[in-house]
């Protein structure tokens, strides 16, 4: 999952509860985004590999995940309006991945967790 929004909107804290629950650290603060085998992939900046920021914290060290396959961008800097959203939608690489708005929902590590896991219906 690539996590996108403004400074400040959480992204890397969303990365830390993601990791809290088992999912692995490919980037923090800078992605480098690329095609690779027909699939849009993430990679890390070697200087910032295997290390993630903790507002308030620190730098903490965390294991790199290597080279991912992106399949789900959540962008902290939009708040979903629906209940239950139609399928969202964003381009990058001119290809249309999906999209989950994420900005105030208190769920939103569980929930793209689950989604990331077993995919979403319709």
């Amino acid at each position: 999952m690539l996590i996108i929004g403004p400074s400040g909107s959480g992204k890397s804290a969303l990365a830390l509860s993601l990791m809290a629950m088992g999912a692995d650290l490919v980037a923090d603060d800078q992605t480098e985004v690329y095609m690779g085998d027909g699939r849009i992939m993430a990679r890390c900046p070697a200087t910032l590999s295997g290390l993630i920021e903790a507002r308030g914290v620190g730098l903490l060290c965390a294991e790199p995940a290597g080279n991912a396959e992106i399949v789900l961008v959540t962008d902290l800097g939009q708040t979903e309006p629906d209940r239950l959203p139609p399928r969202r939608k964003v381009t990058i690489l001119e290809r249309e991945l999906d999209l989950v708005m994420g900005c105030g929902n208190d769920h939103l590590p569980a929930a793209v967790l689950c989604y990331l896991k077993g995919k979403r219906k319709a």
